[in-house]
């Protein structure tokens, strides 16, 4: 019955899971045979979507729906960028192996049979199959692999830096989330300006491409304070939470519960700062699947943050977006305007949630004036799908009817949700 409540209480949920499942999903994720179009070699490609797939099924599904060649430098790229993420992740490598490994990584592209086949992590397989992924990365055009090269080689030499010292000050978290996730946006951006299918000012501008991966890591970060708490893992930056526990930890403890909402409010607040650099990227983006790409995470982070501001239940469990609300935002996040109206939504729910008393009530209120100024420069809010009393009543009708089989749909649009990690 919590399931018939849950859905009851968002009937527009089930209507847009229904949507999306019987065919909507196509408007962003489009099933496209994977080694066809973009000049992709077959049985390699074959291979990068399956390792993609087997180490984020979803992100698989993103990438496929990309135009031309540009499919298949992405996919590569992402192997990449795991399998050295892999190596920075795995506790069994010593770390007088583990830096000079993360140092050369990048050699390795261009080294046909090297593979590592000590890991102990989950997604070893992207380090034990590597010279096909190497293989599959010399048969790009060599403007791709330039890309690929350079970014791998900033992030090992980042990771490695950040191996034995922890996020100290707000520069820092901002050079850590720079490292693992910024150099991302960056590299992307390159590819898609590479691709032709976007401007030379989209590769070019990396100020606004960092700012795409640091709203994302920084939620993520945000949003998994409990769980990097318990695997023994600290991410956010001492010069915040120092103020208001002597320990990270001690922000769990419920007699500290006041005080850790405050912190976790002050880290949203600065999060926020990333969405008008956001909006102005987007904004520069020409071809539908890019835009579709870099898009739906960042609407999913804003709605993840609003779910997050002024949240207890953060320090105790796990919070994240009901699937139909995920779904919905896939289905909506594909023009500019209905972007700007996502976070114009989002921030409005933030700031009808600004404690009075909350030490960051000041910043959090300005920076969603300037988010409220980048959405809506002069003009009526954008429109976003609005469903008329009827389709609402008839799917809260159809929850009190089918409730069990919608259960059974919920699990198995998660194919197409993003998996919410970078």
């Amino acid at each position: 019955m919590e399931l018939l409540r849950k859905w009851l209480g968002h009937p527009e949920d089930i209507y847009n899971l229904l949507r999306f499942k019987m065919g909507g999903y196509r408007a962003v994720m489009p099933r496209m045979d994977p080694v066809s179009g973009g000049g992709c070699a077959g049985g390699g490609m074959r291979f990068a979507v399956a390792g993609v797939r087997c180490s984020r099924r979803s992100f698989a599904a993103v990438i496929q729906a990309l135009d031309g060649e540009l499919r298949h430098a992405v996919c590569i790229f992402y192997l990449v960028l795991r399998a050295l993420d892999t190596v920075e992740d795995d506790m069994s490598i010593p770390l007088d192996v583990k830096v000079p490994m993360l140092h050369e990584f990048h050699s390795h592209l261009y080294q046909p049979d090297w593979k590592y086949t000590e890991s102990k992590e989950k997604d070893r397989q992207v380090l034990e199959d590597f010279p096909t992924i190497s293989m599959e990365f010399r048969n790009l055009s060599k403007v791709y692999q330039d890309v690929i090269s350079d970014i791998c080689h900033k992030m090992g030499v980042g990771m490695a830096e950040f191996l034995e010292k922890k996020v100290d000050s707000q520069h820092e978290w901002d050079k850590y989330c720079h490292y693992v996730a910024g150099l991302v946006g960056i590299g992307l951006s390159r590819l898609f300006s590479a691709s032709e299918l976007e401007d030379p000012i989209v590769g070019q501008d990396t100020e606004l491409a960092n700012s795409m991966g640091l709203f994302l890591q920084k939620t993520n970060i945000i949003r998994d304070y409990l769980e990097d708490q318990l695997e023994g893992r600290e991410f956010w930056p001492r010069e915040v939470w120092s103020r208001y526990a002597e320990k990270l930890s001690d922000l769990a403890k419920p007699e500290n519960i006041n005080v850790a909402v405050q912190c976790l409010n002050e880290l949203i607040t600065n999060a926020l700062h990333h969405v008008p650099d956001v909006l102005t990227y987007l904004s520069r983006l020409k071809n539908q699947s890019v835009f579709n790409f870099c898009a739906i995470p960042q609407v999913m982070a804003i709605a993840t943050l609003a779910a997050c501001y002024n949240n207890q239940q953060v320090f105790r469990g796990v919070v994240k977006i009901r699937k139909g609300q995920a779904v919905t935002l896939m289905m909506d996040a594909t023009n500019m305007q209905a972007v700007k109206a996502i976070m114009y939504q989002y921030v409005e729910e933030i700031y009808q949630k600004i404690p009075s008393t909350d030490p960051s009530s000041n910043k959090t209120q300005q920076v969603v004036a300037s988010i409220r100024a980048a959405s809506l420069p002069g003009g009526p809010m954008a429109s976003r799908h609005h469903y008329s009393p009827i389709y609402l009543s008839c799917a809260m009708l159809l929850a009190a009817l089918s409730w069990q089989y919608l259960s059974t749909l919920s699990k198995a649009t998660e194919e197409y949700l993003p998996a919410g990690d970078n």
